[in-house]
């Protein structure tokens, strides 16, 4: 029988429990971490996605201070940097330019030394909390948070909360600095062609609470649902709609949907602010109903040969973060199949499209209905059928 609170002992604490008890007690302390950190420090703090009751975004704070000593402007400053320089030498933790190894076992100190950087907390680090007790307990004596917590677990549980405080100390150094920033921009799969090589990875859903859907998230950074696929599970969105019925938190933020409208003939300006907000799922759409096929059939019809499968990858990439290997075969590929090359010149073409930032809207407007004429033109099937069906993309509900 498990006997709580049965006098305090010098090795065991006050509560005696069985193994597995703390191994239960270590994963809901660790929890409540990786929630602190994708509910409040990411989602809410560096994007701005949802507005959380001031209660409940403190506690996050709070807990925080307690459990990893990260100050919230420095966290924010560091992860919007890594936004706005992804992949380029500027980044603060990418392994395209650090190496993965590096990031993997080291991604603690890359953080550390970019959050120690004035220029960065004073461009990237704006609109996070400077309130009495930031300024006087939590920034300025941020590892007494993990101290007190160190004290606690040990006075809790004993040598036992020695352990569980240093697993505490390793969760998110390891899994969200080390694993996320390096394993997430190195391996996995990709719902949507980023500029970065962000992945996911979504088998780590239950540690590390939808961070993991690293590459749906740089896709639509300013979402406060990371899931956009049937398959996919977002813990941190869950415990954000759980919030959300209780008034705790308010969702202003979520990834643009488009639907189609059944039925539509033309492109307008609503036809446009679709393809471009969306662009992405556009994009999505484009390789499955119109590159994929086409691939298909290839294959069907005898062309196929050795190699052409493993270019499936490369015809959604973009040609400059290819080597030298690997553009030389998609172009012997490309010039090899003349309707995939052909499928493959509109794609890069419908990207162009929304590439025109300084354009008017008549100037998008006259280029994306241009692109649907001529690719209904080209006489490839699947492209004259996906130019059809994007007249009909538009963000309002049908």
């Amino acid at each position: 029988m498990v006997t709580l609170f049965s006098g305090f002992s010098w090795y065991a604490g006050l509560v005696d429990l069985p193994w597995w008890g703390y191994l239960l007690t270590g994963f809901v302390l660790t929890h409540i971490t990786i929630v602190s950190v994708t509910v409040f420090l990411h989602r809410h703090q560096a994007h701005r996605a949802l507005d959380l009751h001031p209660v409940i975004s403190h506690f996050f704070r709070f807990w925080l201070w307690l459990t990893t000593a990260t100050v919230t402007r420095e966290w924010v400053a560091v992860h919007r940097k890594h936004h706005a320089k992804c992949e380029t030498p500027e980044d603060p933790h990418s392994p395209q330019t650090r190496g993965i190894q590096t990031v993997l076992w080291r991604g603690a100190e890359l953080y550390r030394a970019e959050a120690d950087k004035a220029d960065t907390l004073a461009k990237f680090g704006h609109a996070t909390p400077d309130d009495w007790l930031e300024r006087n307990l939590y920034s300025r004596f941020s590892m007494l948070g993990i101290a007190i917590m160190l004290a606690v677990d040990y006075v809790l549980f004993g040598f036992y909360g020695v352990a569980l405080w240093g697993v505490q100390m390793l969760w998110i150094p390891f899994w969200a600095a080390g694993v996320i920033n390096g394993i997430g921009h190195w391996w996995g799969y990709r719902n949507y062609e980023t500029p970065d090589t962000s992945r996911n990875i979504s088998w780590l859903g239950f540690l590390i609470g939808g961070e993991e859907l690293h590459n749906n998230h740089h896709a639509f950074a300013s979402s406060a649902r990371f899931s956009l696929r049937r398959w996919e599970f977002d813990l941190g969105w869950g415990y954000i709609r759980l919030m959300q019925a209780l008034g705790l938190a308010r969702v202003k933020k979520l990834a643009p949907l488009p639907q189609i409208v059944p039925g539509k003939e033309r492109v307008d300006l609503d036809t446009v602010k679709a393809v471009i907000v969306a662009r992405f799922h556009v994009m999505s759409d484009y390789a499955r109903e119109v590159l994929w096929p086409v691939l298909r059939q290839s294959c069907r019809n005898g062309e196929c040969r050795h190699g052409l499968r493993r270019t499936r990858r490369l015809l959604v990439r973009d040609p400059d973060t290819m080597d030298a290997q690997s553009r030389g075969l998609l172009e012997s590929v490309l010039c090899r199949f003349a309707d995939l090359r052909i499928a493959y010149q509109y794609r890069q073409q419908l990207q162009q499209v929304w590439g025109r930032s300084a354009a008017s809207h008549e100037a998008l407007l006259k280029a994306l209905q241009d692109w649907c004429q001529q690719a209904e033109a080209t006489g490839v099937r699947a492209l004259q059928e996906f130019a059809q069906r994007l007249k009909g993309y538009s963000l309002q509900p049908v």
